[in-house]
């Protein structure tokens, strides 16, 4: 194998990739990317793959002798991230100068390094064919929205598997997306163009997956019933590959019994689905609320940021003190041995005066994700879950749980 790349596109794709490589890999294959070189297409391909999330990007080169590669991916990554703008030359070829030389050769405008490969590169392992029975296409915008608003809300307690991922479900209105571990519920709602409505119902196949995979494709677009849950970890690499501007405006989701792949233009993710009943979040949204409050988002979290830097780290507990008398949001944090801290601020209340409590840190992460300025806090008693909306922007709904105040 011989190809000629840049250092800036080299260095992009294999930064991509190497996301997908464990740092403990349970077979020591798992902890190189593998490089493919295609002599009649002119294009190299990166993949990395842990067996439970693999990333393959694809991207033009100059190829002078097709092969395939397997080098270690983070000495690699440290290499090229640091080389200069320039072009870089990947060979195999054994050194004229030392032909038991079986080390794979990088070379650019600055420096020659030689680097250890893998010699049984047959061994690392093929994605699984996907058994395509279901697929949309999904506008790039709606996707990235819908993770912004839900991703914090993910479980990171392995032992409730089915809350560590995003279920995404597509209704008549678009697409819904929702988060919850047990505590907090994020649920977005992202409207479907006409561009995306015409994609999903196209019956035609979908377009082909990267080369080394074995996909037999297939599928029905537009579905309603369509819903699928997908590990948060997944999901944040995906919206690192959406932020490039350089791709379609659309992506492609095909789903089968045990794993989803995303396919975007030259880059392509694929993971294990979750399995296991997603909780009916529907249900434990509040339809009916006693109390309404309209606030200026910045103006919250600025507020709770600065009285955050005196809550308990054991409870991390703010409270509010609603006064529909004085139109005033009172915030309030007290720490044993520490000191206490109050904020105040102007807020539209309608409803009788009450003082609730909050996991500070909650409160923070979905005041960051909602999309507006101006956003409505709607609750019950104080015990009963609290809803943040915003007021205009795109359609999201964040729950969270208040928490039983100290005496």
């Amino acid at each position: 194998m011989k190809v000629v790349c840049t250092q800036s596109t080299l260095s992009s794709n294999l930064s991509l990739v190497s996301r997908a490589v464990p740092s403990r890999p349970t077979h020591p294959i798992l902890a190189n990317v593998l490089l493919e070189a295609d002599e009649e297409k002119g294009r190299l391909d990166l993949t990395g793959f842990d067996l439970s999330l693999g990333i393959c990007t694809s991207f033009s080169a100059t190829v002078i002798e097709s092969g395939t590669l397997a080098l270690p991916a983070k000495l690699l990554n440290d290499i090229v991230s640091r080389l200069p703008e320039s072009e870089i030359t990947i060979s195999d070829k054994p050194d004229p100068e030392a032909l038991e030389d079986e080390r794979a050769t990088l070379i650019s405008a600055s420096g020659r390094f030689k680097i250890n490969q893998e010699k049984n590169v047959e061994e690392y392992p093929e994605f699984p064919p996907v058994e395509a029975s279901e697929y949309l296409v999904l506008p790039v915008s709606a996707l990235t929205d819908g993770l912004r608003g839900v991703l914090f809300a993910a479980s990171t307690d392995e032992t409730k598997q089915v809350l560590t991922g995003v279920h995404l479900t597509r209704t008549e209105a678009g697409l819904e997306f929702a988060a919850t571990d047990s505590h907090r519920l994020a649920v977005v709602q992202t409207p479907v163009s006409e561009v995306e409505e015409r994609s999903v119902e196209t019956e035609s196949d979908p377009p082909p997956s990267p080369s080394r995979e074995g996909d037999r494709g297939g599928g029905s677009g537009g579905r309603e019933d369509f819903e699928v849950t997908i590990p948060a970890r997944a999901l944040r690499e995906l919206k690192q590959m959406l932020g490039s501007p350089k791709e379609s405006p659309s992506i492609q989701l095909k789903v089968d019994e045990g794993q989803v792949v995303f396919d975007l233009d030259t880059r392509h993710l694929r993971s294990q689905k979750l399995e296991g009943q997603y909780p009916d979040y529907r249900r434990l949204i509040p339809q009916e609320f006693s109390r309404q409050i309209s606030l200026d988002r910045k103006e919250l979290l600025k507020g709770l940021e600065l009285v955050a830097v005196l809550a308990d780290q054991k409870n991390n507990t703010v409270k509010f003190s609603l006064d529909s008398d004085k139109q005033e949001l009172n915030l309030s944090v007290e720490t044993q041995d520490v000191g206490s801290a109050k904020q105040s601020m102007s807020a539209q209340i309608v409803g009788e005066s009450i003082e609730i409590a909050f996991n500070i840190k909650y409160l923070m992460d979905g005041l960051r994700a909602l999309p507006a300025n101006e956003i409505k806090m709607q609750l019950n008693e104080g015990d009963r879950p609290v809803i943040f909306t915003p007021l205009g922007g795109i359609k999201m709904t964040y729950l969270v749980m208040p928490v039983q105040m100290r005496d």
